[in-house]
């Protein structure tokens, strides 16, 4: 198995990189935020890996680090979890955030993870409650706010390409001044201050 690959970026997107290492260029579906770690690295880099073997596929995964690549691994041995829906929840849930959201038995904000049921939602709980031990800075990356309308607005901020964590925190202050804010004027109101 392949535990890392170190070298050049040549194409990086939301969805992949493309890492040259001596002369091979290896393609690594990654989350957004190993996207958005990646845009602010120059030169070489080194990616943590896990690879998924199947008849028709040989597919590689990247991340920026070992808390990602764990809670990943974590998540595809959940049943009925598979390694791009483990990659879509941590897009949509940063791995600090997501730890904090299974210990505390959130399956509300796992259910509104695209492709994720309410059944699906319970079971990643269960199964995964006792062998996470969330960091100290879990609690500090998790916003207060969890209501649709900020779910939604920073899910428009992402997908415009702004960091998720400068995102949280400007729409947590918009939505503590004004917490009956509509989806359209938060992300009018963050944009001017992002």
């Amino acid at each position: 198995m392949i535990e890392y690959i170190k070298g050049n970026i040549t194409e990086n997107n939301p969805a992949y990189v493309v890492v040259e290492a001596s002369g091979v260029g290896y393609l690594l579906n990654i989350s957004l935020p190993t996207y958005t770690a990646l845009e602010s690295v120059s030169g070489v880099v080194k990616l943590l890996v896990h690879e998924v073997i199947r008849e028709d596929a040989h597919t590689l995964f990247g991340f920026i680090d070992e808390r990602e690549r764990n809670i990943f691994r974590l998540l595809i041995g959940v049943s009925g979890v598979g390694s791009n829906t483990a990659r879509v929840i941590l897009s949509s849930i940063p791995a600090p955030e997501l730890e904090q959201v299974i210990v505390s038995g959130d399956h509300a904000r796992l259910k509104n993870v695209k492709g994720i049921g309410i059944k699906t939602a319970q079971r990643i709980i269960v199964d995964l409650k006792d062998k996470i031990k969330p960091q100290d800075d879990a609690l500090i990356i998790k916003p207060s706010f969890s209501s649709d309308v900020f779910d939604e607005a920073l899910a428009a901020l992402v997908m415009l390409g702004f960091p998720r964590p400068q995102s949280q925190k400007v729409l947590k202050k918009l939505f503590e001044a004004e917490p009956d804010l509509k989806v359209e004027t938060a992300i009018k109101r963050a944009l001017t201050m992002l």
